[in-house]
């Protein structure tokens, strides 16, 4: 595989993956905030059918959270492999400026994998507490018909 076409994967495929991976975070995100002000608890009379309901996407968001470190590795590896091609490339003399462009488009990957990690863990975190704040308001709901 010629070296732009590693380089191009790096940067277009995974470093583009975290940012739609991204994308479909905030906006479940927003979908299930959204959804959570809306909710009409009085509706439900099951609570497995409240759960089902509350818990749409989340395993998706959490997917996501923890997945994306994962695809910043791929995109690390796949830039240290073309970093070491390019030095056992260079016959004579090894040109250290080109060699830290290559490191520093690694270090890219890595970074838009946490960068788009965090941000994703804490909305599922954040979600998943809501979910159990919603199920507690229900069965008090519940308790209180009774």
């Amino acid at each position: 595989m010629p070296i732009e076409q590693i380089k191009d994967i790096v940067d277009y495929g995974i470093i583009g993956l975290l940012l739609f991976l991204s994308f479909v975070t905030f906006l479940f995100g927003i979908e299930r905030l959204l959804y959570f002000r809306s909710i009409k608890l009085e509706r439900y009379q099951h609570q497995k059918a409240l759960e089902l309901d509350l818990s749409k996407h989340l395993s998706t968001i959490a997917s996501i959270g923890s997945n994306a470190p994962y695809i910043g590795l791929l995109g690390t590896v796949l830039a240290i492999i073309l970093t070491f091609y390019i030095i056992g490339d260079q016959q004579d003399t090894i040109n250290p400026a080109q060699i830290m462009k290559h490191l520093a488009l690694a270090l890219k990957a890595t970074a838009a994998g946490l960068v788009v990690a965090i941000p994703a863990t804490i909305f599922y975190n954040a979600l998943l507490t809501k979910v159990d704040r919603l199920l507690s308001e229900w069965e008090i709901l519940q308790d209180s018909k009774q």
